[in-house]
């Protein structure tokens, strides 16, 4: 059986780095309902990274929250390209400016060849957003969708 998706890290990211992302997907859904996710591949098999994003999105059923309030931050390290998509309540709230700025964010850093931390610091960001417009409850949050990162091709 073929699986369009891998828990094995091609040598992008250290065990320190791998660790530093899924702690920062942690600590952002510890105070919001939201959901992120982060998925990294070799390559984009579309010219629009954004279009890819949506596709993986769908792919991994980011959509089924029910606030549909999930994030997906999406790198494609050989080609070099990356996007942030939000569904449709999270977009709803912050709109196209604040995921333009969050990939500008981590285009700073990974100018500086810092990619983990620039994945690590747009996760926080998004979590602050989604803490914002869906924050915590304890009575009925639960954890929807899997903290590790997602690896591709």
């Amino acid at each position: 059986m073929f699986s369009l998706f891998s828990k094995k890290a091609v040598s992008y990211f250290s065990e320190a780095e791998q660790n530093l992302i899924v702690q920062a997907i942690r600590d952002a859904e510890l105070s919001t309902s939201g959901e992120v996710r982060v998925y990294i591949e070799s390559r984009c098999t579309y010219i629009d990274p954004v279009r890819r994003a949506k596709e993986i999105f769908g792919n991994l059923k980011m959509h089924e929250t029910a606030a549909r309030n999930a994030a997906l931050v999406y790198v494609a390290m050989k080609d070099r390209q990356l996007a942030v998509f939000g569904d449709e309540g999270i977009h709803q709230k912050v709109g196209d400016s604040f995921w333009n700025a969050e990939v500008q964010n981590m285009l700073s850093h990974f100018n500086k060849q810092d990619y983990a931390s620039g994945i690590a610091g747009v996760v926080r960001s998004i979590g602050k957003a989604l803490e914002t417009h869906f924050p915590y409850d304890a009575h009925t949050d639960k954890n929807e969708l899997p903290d590790e990162i997602v690896f591709g091709k």
